[in-house]
């Protein structure tokens, strides 16, 4: 295991401790499980933004897209149950 030495506001530092006494909990274990929160949060976020960066990065690459209101229709319907709704084809769009 490693050492990793960060400086603290004062106040945050009396913070800390305050939070981690009546949490029943060492400071050094409040922190670390801050960290690690902190860290799957930022990952789960990550990983979320994933599948939405790769269509990003589909459409500036191809041009083509599904406009809005055929979309926001096709996913009313998905919804509601219309189990006939067709999605709609991704095309270029006129600017």
């Amino acid at each position: 295991m490693s050492t990793t030495t960060i400086r603290l506001p004062d106040d945050l530092k009396m913070r800390i401790a305050a939070a981690a006494e009546q949490m029943g909990d060492t400071t050094h274990h409040f922190m670390l499980q801050a960290i690690m929160e902190k860290t799957l949060e930022a990952e789960q976020q990550l990983e979320l933004n994933k599948p939405a960066d790769q269509r990003y990065a589909n459409i500036v690459a191809t041009g083509n897209a599904i406009p809005w209101s055929e979309m926001r229709i096709y996913l009313e319907n998905k919804i509601v149950g219309k189990t006939d709704s067709v999605r709609p084809n991704a095309r270029k769009l006129a600017r």
